[in-house]
């Protein structure tokens, strides 16, 4: 996926206040959203107790449909959120099913002089919005692919610091050999499929 602003790809150690600054976008999110927003997660590297990231909060608001209402963008607004225009997607992985929609989003931002978040709204149950939270769930469970994952990053972003579309072009496929090991994981320890 490629970042909606051009902006250089810095890889930093994990920091503790990462998780208290997902609790207070939450909250932020959860007053936009209302009854709308059926989960939001953090995801994401920052989400992963350990793990080198970029300095980015990703949220994950999971809804029944993308077809949002239309003062949605002023509630986000309201709470510091710019919703961008129109649904955008997400890389598709080989072998997975190829129709846009299973892969649609929508996305916001904190504005740039704020602290960085990017929030994806996704429908709950799409392959999109379940890539995330197994994702998230098996590096937090499996230190070795964590590791692993963090080592890869930081080479790519010392290699493509400035350069969003070759650091993604390497990460997206890397990811994908992430969650294959992660579906096994799941299905070995009975992760939550819904």
């Amino acid at each position: 996926m490629t970042l909606p602003a051009t902006m250089s790809i810095e890889i930093v150690a994990p920091r503790a206040e990462w998780s208290a600054e997902f609790g207070s976008i939450a909250s932020r999110l959860a007053d936009a959203f209302g009854p709308l927003a059926l989960r939001i997660e953090h995801i994401g590297s920052t989400s992963v107790p350990g793990l080198p990231a970029k300095n980015v909060i990703d949220v994950q608001v999971s809804v029944a449909s993308l077809e949002l209402p239309a003062d949605i963008g002023n509630r986000l607004a309201r709470e510091g959120f710019t919703l961008l225009a129109g649904p955008s997607g997400d890389h598709v992985p080989c072998d997975a099913p190829t129709a846009p929609e299973l892969w649609a989003k929508r996305y916001a931002k904190a504005p740039d002089a704020a602290r960085r978040v990017n929030v994806h709204i996704r429908r709950l149950g799409a392959p999109n919005e379940r890539y995330a939270r197994l994702f998230r769930d098996y590096l937090r469970a499996s230190p070795a692919a964590a590791g692993t994952y963090a080592l890869i990053k930081q080479e790519l972003a010392a290699r493509h610091s400035d350069d969003e579309d070759a650091y993604y072009a390497v990460k997206d496929p890397v990811c994908d050999l992430i969650i294959d090991a992660a579906e096994l994981w799941a299905a070995a320890t009975g992760w939550d499929r819904a």
